[in-house]
């Protein structure tokens, strides 16, 4: 005989009975048992309690199974708990309508125990199942998004391993490492492999740090976007926390670790940044999706981060970054304006200083 694997269930049933009967027989098979009368107390537990899965009466004063269904389905923190109705044999038109909505299964009434611990272990295999995604599509998100809105990103995917487009506001950040590829074609491959990797580790770790979303990986530099895909206010002081921090601490230490290794005697870096709309969301095709981010301020912050090689300073920040700042400070110095490629007019750039 099938083993029933054990979860937590909420039996919501109005016949006091029914409840009791349930609920014995469950609690003797392993499982935590929730208890519910109606409707309204149902949605009340489900609001405060993990359950697993639901055993639904149809036929209730007051808020019923459809109801309760209804609301259920449309609730994005409930709609994957697998529903299993309750019911009559008499009544299976409604049995058939709540399947229709959303329901997994139905348990006829009287309840045969063989029938009961298969039910249930289908829908806590769906459970598990959901469970299993779940826990891929974070592994996913954990990739380029900082641990801290992961679960943000997987409540507005809805589970999905995609995030839709949307347009919003953020500071984009482009970063260069200078003198690499001069390096690269005279050292060993692995060797060339393994400071990179830790570079854009390091630097990656400083975007992720400070709530950053690493976009993409450009050769021996890096793509990132402050305040997207979940938005921030602070977007443009977290985007100029983290590139202090690239350029003042995690770069030197990376040029103490090079000279150690005999590797090199150390290397430049280029940052630019930039505020201002944008797009975002994932590209690409079934078997391969990526996350990006578009527009005009993502394509600018590129360009300001290649005049840092005409200029003493090692990272760029655009006026408009400045002025989205919520907290002043006097880290930027004025640089100068300078014509962009793509602009009508010129950019006013502050210098950040390592």
């Amino acid at each position: 005989m099938e083993q029933t694997r054990s979860g937590r269930i909420l039996v919501v049933d109005d016949d006091p009975l029914n409840r009791k009967l349930l609920e014995k027989r469950l609690r003797s098979e392993g499982h935590d048992v929730f208890v519910a009368s109606d409707g309204e107390e149902c949605l009340r537990t489900l609001a405060t309690t993990t359950c697993d899965v639901v055993l639904l009466d149809i036929l209730m004063p007051g808020l019923d199974g459809f109801g309760v269904l209804e609301r259920m389905k449309a609730d994005g923190a409930l709609r994957h708990i697998p529903v299993i109705m309750i019911s009559g044999l008499e009544d299976i038109e409604s049995v058939v309508r709540c399947i229709e909505m959303g329901a997994e299964d139905f348990l006829p009434k009287p309840f045969d125990p063989v029938i009961l611990r298969a039910r249930l272990n289908a829908g806590l295999d769906r459970v598990r199942l959901h469970e299993l995604e779940r826990d891929h599509v974070r592994g996913v998100f954990a990739r380029f998004l900082p641990e801290s809105v992961v679960d943000e990103a997987l409540e507005r995917s809805d589970g999905e391993p995609r995030l839709g487009g949307e347009r919003m506001t953020g500071t984009i950040m482009f970063t260069d490492l200078r003198g690499f590829t001069s390096f690269a074609e005279s050292t060993a491959a692995e060797r060339v492999i393994d400071a990179l990797n830790r570079y854009l580790g390091d630097m990656g770790d400083a975007v992720l740090d400070h709530g950053g979303t690493l976009v993409a990986y450009t050769g021996d530099g890096l793509l990132a976007a402050f305040g997207a895909p979940i938005p921030r206010e602070d977007h443009a002081d977290r985007a100029i926390a983290a590139a202090g921090e690239m350029i003042r601490q995690r770069l030197p230490a990376f040029n103490d670790w090079v000279a150690a290794e005999g590797l090199a005697d150390g290397f430049g870096m280029g940052i630019g940044v930039n505020s201002g709309p944008l797009m975002s969301g994932n590209v690409g095709s079934e078997r391969r999706v990526e996350y990006t981010v578009i527009g005009d301020t993502v394509n600018t912050a590129s360009r300001i981060e290649a005049l840092t090689k005409e200029t003493p300073f090692p990272a760029l920040v655009a006026d408009e970054t400045r002025a989205a700042m919520r907290t002043q400070t006097e880290e930027l110095v004025y640089v100068d304006e300078f014509a962009i490629r793509g602009r009508q007019s010129r950019m006013k750039l502050w210098g950040l200083a390592g």
